[in-house]
């Protein structure tokens, strides 16, 4: 006899979650009914619920590959989104709204994925286990909240609820790539400009020095050395940083590897202060959204997993998920882990005290889209004068070294004279 995850509300209005066995969703649905309970959310389980909480590598890379091969916008997945919410609100049929957005849909990719999706909803299959079959496009999370909509006949409200999230994270990632590009694209051109100076100007003053046989200066003599090297070696020094990048991806990827990638995200000087809020953000948000979507406690810790990718975060939360099993509340299981900040851990521990924890995780995730908006700025304030003032050292460095030479014959003319 299988066993079913549900969400109830008790006359008083009070939440509970449990487990009930039963022959069928239905015969559960009519016991919990018969008790009073308004039933919230009701699904079969099927395996254990927060194992897995970030795939293994073959998977990573082959859902990577899919997400390629599709090339989904984010913003055309919240306007389909968006717009499924409203035909469906308005009295259409889930596939007759599918099949409407699949002929107006001017993205190619996307309009095979919705042809797909139709032609499975046509086959009597849910819109959930639709979607599900499309992991490219519509993640966990997405295909999660679908189905606690159809299970508790709130569909639309949970779409409306959903392209509202995804605008959300759509703007963090936005903020956040805006804050990380400058220093990128400045790093990327310094090394540009330092390789050409090493490429073709120090070995055109290397010659001249060369024809005068004279005996350079140490710091001249080294960049010349450096220059040289760089000159010979240039394809397999190339070769060399894209494998060792590739091989650092790679590494990322595993267990090991990938906690010490994110342990050295979250301390990173600056950035790191960006990463710990963006990462709060998406938890605060999607837990919020779950919750108040009627997904269970651990069901929805499992989907936020997977949502901050973070391996510092997804063991914490792990920890977290099995005392609340042993009957912890959330706030105080989420503290025992010392990852979450006393901010959020306050916030949320009043939500279990009023029953408002949606409502409080949304103020969280807001208060912390806040707070990446000030790093954000800080940021930019900060780094773009300390970036070009390095550029300029850099390049004067390189420029007064090459010169030197020049400028010790100069002197020793002046002192001959």
């Amino acid at each position: 006899m299988p066993n079913f995850q549900y969400v109830i509300t008790d006359a008083k209005g009070i939440r509970r979650e449990a487990r009930i066995r039963a022959a069928n969703l239905d015969t559960a649905m009519q016991t919990l009914t018969k008790k009073g309970f308004k039933v919230v959310s009701l699904r079969e389980m099927r395996g254990q619920v927060g194992e897995a909480a970030l795939p293994p590598i073959a998977e990573q890379i082959q859902t990577m590959v899919e997400k390629i091969k599709t090339l989904i916008p984010l913003n055309t997945l919240v306007f389909f989104t968006r717009q499924l919410s409203t035909m469906f609100s308005a009295g259409l049929t889930i596939e007759k709204s599918i099949s409407n957005l699949m002929v107006e849909e001017k993205n190619h990719r996307f309009r095979r994925v919705l042809a797909r999706v139709a032609n499975d909803l046509k086959k009597g299959m849910s819109l959930s286990d639709a979607l599900a079959l499309n992991p490219g496009v519509f993640d966990g999370l997405y295909v999660a909240l679908v189905h606690a909509g159809e299970i508790s006949g709130s569909l639309h409200v949970i779409l409306e609820d959903l392209s509202n999230y995804l605008e959300a994270m759509a703007d963090t990632r936005r903020k956040v790539l805006s804050a990380l590009s400058y220093p990128t694209f400045v790093l990327v051109f310094m090394m540009a400009i330092v390789s050409g100076l090493l490429l073709f100007i120090v070995p055109q003053f290397a010659e001249i020095y060369a024809k005068f046989g004279a005996r350079l200066p140490g710091p001249t003599r080294a960049l010349v050395a450096v220059s040289q090297l760089l000159s010979r070696n240039f394809v397999p020094f190339m070769g060399i940083m894209i494998a060792a990048l590739f091989v650092g991806w790679v590494v990322s990827l595993t267990e090991r590897g990938g906690m010490v990638f994110d342990q050295i995200k979250l301390h990173f000087p600056v950035m790191g202060i960006l990463t710990q809020n963006t990462l709060m953000n998406k938890f605060a948000k999607t837990f919020g959204i779950m919750l108040g979507s009627g997904v269970p406690v651990l069901e929805s810790l499992t989907h936020v997993q997977r949502v901050v990718r973070n391996r510092v975060v997804v063991r914490a939360l792990e920890t977290s998920k099995m005392l609340i099993k042993d009957g912890f509340a959330i706030s105080v299981a989420l503290k025992k882990t010392d990852v979450f900040p006393p901010t959020l851990i306050q916030l949320i521990a009043t939500g279990e005290e009023t029953g408002e924890m949606d409502r409080l995780l949304d103020k969280a995730a807001y208060f912390y889209a806040k707070q990446v908006d000030a790093v954000v700025d800080r940021l930019t304030s900060l780094i773009e004068p300390m970036m070009i003032v390095a550029i300029g050292a850099v390049v004067v460095s390189i420029i007064i070294t090459i010169y030197l030479p020049i400028f010790k014959l100069g002197m020793a003319l002046q002192r001959g004279l």
